[in-house]
Order: C-alpha cells, then structure tokens, then sequence
C-alpha cells in the first residue's frame, strides 16, 4: 500500500521549481556583454610629393597687334595706271616695283628741259670764248672797259640760266621717277583699291594698296601703374623679358602663337585709366600673328629657381592661416605653411621639405592625427610635374 508524500518533500520541489524558472527568467533578460571598442576606420586620400619648380611670376593683360611699319602707297603724280606689278597678298622686298603710270607726258617735260639745258650750255661756251679774247683785248686798250664789263655779265646770265636748266632737269627726273612706284618697305601687299586704265590723282586718299610689315611684328598692350618700376627694371635688365601671346581663352596652358621681348614703355601714363601702355616685339616667320588681332598677353617679371611647390589642392585654410596635411606612418598631420607666390596651377610655399607626402585629395575628411589609406591609382605625382 502507497504512502501519502509528506508535505515537507512537496515543499522542497515547490521551492527548487521556483529557483529553476526565476534563473531561466534571468538568463533570458540578462544584459548583453559591452562589445569591444571598434577600430577607427582609415580616411581614403590621394597624396603627392613637395618638390622643387622653376617658377616664374607672370603679369596678363589683353593687348592688340600691331605692325611695326605700315605704308599706303599713293601716286606722287597724275597720271594712268597701266601695270600693276604685285599680286595681292604678296610678300615684297624693299623697293621692288609695284606698279608703273602712264610716263609719255612727264618723259617729253624731261626731254624739253634737257634741251633747253643744251641750248644753254652751247650758249654759255660762246661767252666764255668772248669773255676770253675781250679780256685780251682790254688789256691792250683795244676796247672800252665797258665793253668787257658787259660780256662778263652776259657770261655769268648764261652760267646762272644754266643752273637753272640743270635744276629743271633734276626736278623733270624725279617726276618721271614717279610714275615707277617701289615699295618703301619690305612687307606684304594689301587689297588693292584701283585696277589698272584708272586715272590716278594725287589727291586720291585711298591709294593704290598698303604694304604691311608682317616680320617682326609688335603687340601694344596696357598695364596698371603700379606695374611702371618693374617694367623700367626689366627695359634696363641684361636680358629682355619673355613675352607670351596667346589667342583667345589659351593662355592657361595652350600654345602660344609667338615669344617675343618687352621693347618700349610709352612717355607718359593715361589719366583716364591710370595705366601705361606698353609694346613688345615678336618674331613672326610663321604669321601666327596679324595686324590687327586680339591676342592675350603673359608677361613674365621674375623668376623663382629651384623654388619649394605643391599643387593649389594641397593647400587649405583655417582659422589659424595656411596648413596641408603630411602623412607620417600612416597618420595626417596638420602643418603650417607660408605661401610665397601662386599660380593658376602650383604654389610656392615655406614649411615643409622637399620629398614630403602630402594630402592632395580627401582633406574634407580628416583631422590631426588620423589614420589614412593611401588610394594608389597610378604612379606617385609629384608638384613639379605641372608647370605653371
């Protein structure tokens, strides 16, 4: 026959059932562990290399072509074109012919004033003939002084009338010298205003055509004021100072259409716009440059050797001043830095060493002392690679 449980036993699994649900209750509810501090991530940046450039400070300004000489070649006499030597567009030597007008009138003035010359002439040797024996003859009384006194004065009427033929001559030449036209001027003909069978007046203002000195060439330009001490110091350096002209929007890294040498400050500075304007002359056998073009001009007024760059991007702001970023074991810190001079591309700076690794890309995301990665998308630039 089964015993009833005593009522202590049933108080004791009561109690152990309690403990076992209030401990499952605990493990189920039980904080999480604190997890382990996780490690700063690295900032991805692209870095470059401090090195050294020649680097020249540069004065731009807009400045307009203009030929050293230009001539408009008008007729000196009145007369027909009949030859027009030249083509336009073509290049000429310093007094080759251009063009010839009708010469039959101005060659019989000149054949008329030799004639009369001759006449003259003949004239005046008969009086020196008289002028001779009358002489004698007065030296032996044989006549009255008077006598001689009249053919000497016939003598030197005739000698003063050939003077005056012999001029008349030389001006009949140069008149008839006129109607050949040579270029005064090496250089390149113009568009021609007037065919050949026209009548040609010397009043005429448009002339015949200009002839244009291409090479050398010269472009004008204006510069503030301020710039009037540096450009005396360059007129008087040893060696000119380089010129750049430029077409259009290429003077930040085009091709220049032509290197010349600052030649000429003007005499006096302009009071309407407090600026001086100045020439430079430019060697043109290729013809990159024409009278009359725009040209952007880059003028260069020192130049920095063996000086301290890094790219524009490198460099930033604070409150403090001027800074970049060097990375040391992989690690960015901020360094002050003094900038010198700048480029549309390079700064000159003061602060940091030659072969330095700085941040040039990806400073928006550090601080001092952080951890970066060096992202590696090619070879390793270096600030001097870019020329200004």
């Amino acid at each position: 026959m089964r015993l009833p449980m005593q009522k202590p036993a049933r108080l004791s699994i009561a109690l152990l059932a309690l403990i076992a649900l209030a401990a499952l209750g605990w493990w189920l509810t039980r904080p999480a562990p604190p997890a382990a501090p996780a490690k700063a991530a690295a900032v991805p940046v692209r870095v470059i290399q401090a090195a050294t450039a020649d680097v020249p400070r540069l004065v731009t300004a807009i400045g307009t072509v203009t030929a050293l000489q230009s001539v408009t070649v008008r007729p000196q006499v009145d007369g027909i074109l009949t030859r027009v030597w030249v083509k336009e567009g073509q290049f000429v030597e310093k007094g080759q012919l251009l063009a010839s007008i009708d010469d039959r009138a101005l060659s019989a003035a000149l054949d008329q004033a030799m004639a009369q010359a001759a006449q003259t002439r003949a004239q005046l040797k008969v009086a020196e003939v008289d002028l001779k024996r009358y002489a004698d003859l007065a030296q032996d009384r044989s006549i009255p002084r008077q006598q001689l006194d009249q053919q000497q004065a016939l003598h030197d009427q005739l000698q003063a009338t050939l003077q005056g033929n012999e001029a008349a001559v030389a001006a009949a030449r140069v008149q008839l010298s006129y109607t050949q036209i040579h270029s005064p001027l090496a250089g390149r003909v113009g568009i021609r205003a007037v065919d050949e069978g026209n009548l040609l007046r010397v009043s005429d203002a448009l002339g015949l055509f200009s002839v244009t000195q291409i090479d050398p060439i010269a472009v004008q330009f204006a510069l503030p004021q301020a710039q009037l001490p540096t450009l005396q110091a360059l007129l008087k350096a040893p060696a000119q100072a380089p010129v750049l002209a430029y077409a259009g929007g290429d003077i930040d890294g085009g091709t220049p259409l032509g290197e010349g040498r600052l030649s000429l400050i003007d005499n006096q500075v302009s009071g309407t716009t407090g600026t001086v304007r100045v020439k430079a002359q430019f060697s043109n056998s290729g013809q990159r440059l024409w009278p009359g073009q725009l040209v952007n001009i880059r003028l260069q007024t020192q130049l920095r050797r063996n000086a301290l760059v890094i790219p524009n991007s490198v460099v930033q702001r604070g409150v403090d001043g001027t800074f970049v970023y060097r990375v040391q074991d992989e690690k960015a810190d901020s360094v002050p830095v003094k900038v010198i001079d700048q480029t549309s591309e390079l700064t000159v700076v003061e602060g940091v060493a030659v072969g330095d690794t700085l941040v040039s890309d990806g400073q928006s995301r550090l601080k001092p002392g952080a951890r970066v990665e060096i992202l590696h998308d090619g070879a390793k630039a270096t600030a001097g690679e870019a020329q200004p």
